[in-house]
């Protein structure tokens, strides 16, 4: 048996640092990356502790802010499209701004990056008209903003249900199996048009992934059994997905950059997918504009960085261009905007 005892240790500003975290606690990680659902006596049996042991690292990992599972939807199934939007802000407005961006219910991943005056954000839209809400009109008329670029993103190498803890090893190859969600169901349509129901209950997933049956058969409606099986279909289409946002330092990660690489189109797909296999790297895709890949990479620390940067991606020959922007603070994260005395955000990446 494992102890529940944690290591002691306090990083920048009293939290939690480092050497506050130990193996177990990776392993919980990446057991729930895995099956955000999980039962705890399911991830107990698999690590060999105890139901308890497992429910109390839990409750301390998410209490502290160091860890949230969240119920998401993957854009395609819903007919969505994604923007990567940069906007450029005078100095000194570059939060306010963010922290606006972030108030948006179709806003995710809403990044400060180096220099402080550039805002990184994710949105989703049903179509040209929601796209053009915030593009075209909410940001321009917005004083404090110099300029407004947005990405269409065309195609995810690594990312949405594959989250970077995945290539961490906390977990041996039998454990991961043993903990792994079921496949998606081959070439499995859609499970029909989302109700109002269905809407609530993803809603409430979106807050608390590990929401409990009767938590969102209050919120629907419906009953616990109802409720099981609805999950279990949205989940089995590919419509409804898992995902943990957690704070990098649980794995000795200490900077987060996004690469910005304009690639030979000949070679953007094998481009792309070297850079998915890269154990730094978090987020990958093709978008739109003048840099047609965009990399999201994890390092321990800037030498980290700097050798990734002059080793791995050094190697990829069809890269013409890059330009680098260390994260400075990430406003929201993939799930709702959260408030109160646990509302920092995790250091995490967009997966």
């Amino acid at each position: 048996m494992k102890s529940d005892r944690g290591r002691d240790g306090k990083g920048a500003g009293g939290r939690p640092g480092p050497a506050a975290y130990d193996e177990l606690d990776r392993q919980l990680v990446h057991a729930l990356q895995l099956d955000g659902r999980a039962p705890f006596s399911r991830i107990a049996e698999v690590l060999g502790v105890s139901d308890q042991t497992v429910a109390r690292r839990y409750t301390r990992l998410r209490t502290s802010g160091a860890i949230r599972v969240f119920g998401l939807t993957e854009p395609a199934r819903l007919g969505e499209v994604v923007w990567l939007v940069r906007v450029e802000c005078e100095p000194d407005a570059a939060a306010s701004v963010a922290e606006a961006l972030a108030r948006r219910p179709d806003t995710s991943w809403v990044t400060l990056l180096s220099g402080g005056t550039e805002i990184v954000a994710v949105t989703r839209a049903a179509g040209d008209e929601d796209s053009n809400a915030l593009l075209l009109r909410a940001l321009p008329r917005t004083r404090q903003v110099v300029s407004v670029t947005a990405h269409l993103l065309l195609h995810t190498f690594f990312g949405g249900r594959h989250g970077l803890v995945n290539k961490s090893g906390a977990l041996t190859e039998r454990q991961a199996a043993l903990l792994a969600a079921p496949d998606l169901a081959p070439g499995a349509a859609p499970a029909g048009p989302l109700t109002d129901q269905d809407r609530r209950m993803l809603e409430e997933l979106a807050r608390d992934g590990r929401a409990r049956p009767a938590e969102l058969a209050a919120s629907t409606g419906w009953s616990q059994t109802t409720v099981r099986r609805r999950l279990a279909e949205l989940a089995a289409d590919g419509t409804l997905y898992f995902d943990v946002d957690y704070d990098h330092r649980v794995f000795g990660l200490g900077i987060t950059a996004m690469l910005w690489l304009s690639v030979a189109p000949p070679e953007l797909a094998a481009t792309g997918e070297a850079l998915a296999r890269h154990p730094e790297v978090g987020f990958v895709c093709a978008t739109t504009g003048p840099h047609n890949l965009l990399a999201c990479v994890v390092c321990a620390d800037v030498p980290a960085l700097y050798t990734y940067l002059t080793t791995r991606v050094a190697a990829l020959g069809a890269v013409r261009q890059m330009e680098t922007s260390p994260r400075i603070r990430t406003v929201k994260g993939p799930g709702p905007l959260q408030v109160g005395p646990h509302a920092r955000r995790p250091g995490r990446t967009p997966t």
